[in-house]
C-alpha cells in the first residue's frame, strides 16, 4: 500500500482575478467624490454672514425672556423694600418704648445709682491697691529666691574648697606620720612633738644634701668619661694620620 497524494495545485491569484473579470462596485467611487457639487465663493460668504448675524427667531425669544425677568425682578424688589420698611418701623417703636421705660426707671433710681457709683469706685481703688501689693510681693519673692540661690551656690563652692583643703592637710599629716615611723624605730620613744618635728626637718635637709652631692658626683663621673673618650679618639686620629704620611 502506497501513500496518498495530498499535493494541491498552486493557483495564481492575479491570474484568477483577470479570469473572473471586473467586479461590480458597491457605493460611490472616487470619481463621484471628486465630481460632487460644490458651493461657489459668493454662497460661502452669505453663509458666514448669516452665522454672524444669527437667526431672528432666537433674538426675539431672548428679548421676551429678558422682559419677563425684568418684571419679576421689579416685583421681588418691591416686596423686599416693603418688608424692610415694616421691620424698620417695628424696631423704631421698640426703641421708643425702651427709652420711655428707661426714663421712668432712671428718675427713681438716680439716688441709688449715685451711691452705687461711689461704691464701685471704692471697690476699683481697693482692687488696684491689691494688685499692686501682689506685684510687689511677687517681685520681692523673685529677688529673694535669686539671692538665696546665689548665696547657696557661693556656700557650696566654699564648702568644696574647704573639703579639698582638709583632705590635702590630712594627706600631708599621714605622709609625715609614715615618714616618722620609718625614720624612728618603735623602741625609742619621743619626748615631745616639737622635738620630733625638728628631728624630721633635719633629716629632710640631710637627705636633700646627700641627693645634691650624689648628683654632682654623677655629673663629674660623666664628664671624666667623656674626656677619656675624647683623648682616645684624638690618639687614634693621630695614629691614622702618621701611618698615612709614612705610606706616602
Amino acid at each position: 500500500m502506497g501513500k496518498r497524494d495530498n499535493r494541491v495545485a498552486y493557483m495564481n491569484p492575479i491570474a484568477m482575478a483577470r479570469w473572473r473579470g471586473p467586479t461590480q462596485s458597491v457605493g460611490p467611487t472616487i470619481q463621484d467624490y471628486l465630481n460632487r457639487p460644490r458651493p461657489t465663493w459668493e454662497e460661502v460668504k452669505k453663509q458666514l454672514e448669516n452665522k454672524k448675524t444669527g437667526s431672528k427667531a432666537l433674538a426675539e425669544f431672548e428679548e421676551k425672556m429678558n422682559e419677563n425677568w425684568k418684571k419679576e425682578l421689579e416685583k421681588s424688589r418691591e416686596k423686599l423694600l416693603s418688608g424692610n420698611e415694616s421691620s424698620s418701623k417695628k424696631r423704631e417703636k421698640k426703641r421708643k418704648k425702651k427709652k420711655k421705660s428707661c426714663r421712668s426707671s432712671s428718675s427713681s433710681s438716680s439716688s441709688d445709682s449715685s451711691s452705687s457709683s461711689s461704691d464701685s469706685e471704692d471697690e476699683e481703688k481697693k482692687q488696684g491697691k491689691r494688685r499692686k501689693k501682689k506685684k510687689n510681693r511677687s517681685y520681692k519673692s523673685s529677688q529673694s529666691s535669686t539671692y538665696e540661690s546665689e548665696s547657696e551656690s557661693k556656700e557650696s563652692v566654699k564648702k568644696k574648697k574647704k573639703s579639698k583643703d582638709e583632705t590635702e592637710k590630712e594627706k600631708d599629716i599621714r605622709s609625715l606620720s609614715k615618714k616618722r615611723k620609718k625614720s624612728y624605730p618603735e623602741d625609742k620613744p619621743l619626748s615631745s612633738e616639737s622635738s620630733s618635728e625638728s628631728d624630721y626637718e633635719e633629716d629632710v635637709q640631710a637627705k636633700k644634701k646627700r641627693r645634691c652631692e650624689e648628683r654632682e658626683q654623677a655629673k663629674e663621673k660623666v664628664k671624666k668619661k667623656k674626656k677619656k673618650q675624647h683623648k682616645k679618639r684624638s690618639k687614634k686620629k693621630k695614629k691614622k694620620s702618621g701611618s698615612s704620611h709614612k705610606s706616602r
